[in-house]
């Protein structure tokens, strides 16, 4: 039997909102191992002067914990 457990994590990126979420993904998996899926809780844009300047993303990263064996 597997336990899993979440972690809430912000990203952002200049180019898009999948963007952010591969950003957020990539660095996360630096420090957790065994993440196994995520869900995007909400997203939001900075503006500057009228325009889009940055994507944001909060996500809920799910990542099993290894066995204590």
């Amino acid at each position: 039997m597997s336990i899993a457990r979440v972690t809430e994590i912000t990203s952002a990126s200049t180019k898009s909102f999948e963007d952010a979420v591969k950003r957020g993904i990539s660095r996360a998996s630096k420090t957790l191992d065994n993440i196994a899926g995520a869900w995007v809780e909400n997203q939001k844009v900075v503006v500057e002067n009228g325009e889009v300047s940055e994507y944001r993303v909060n996500m809920k990263v799910t990542f099993v914990l290894k066995d204590s064996k």
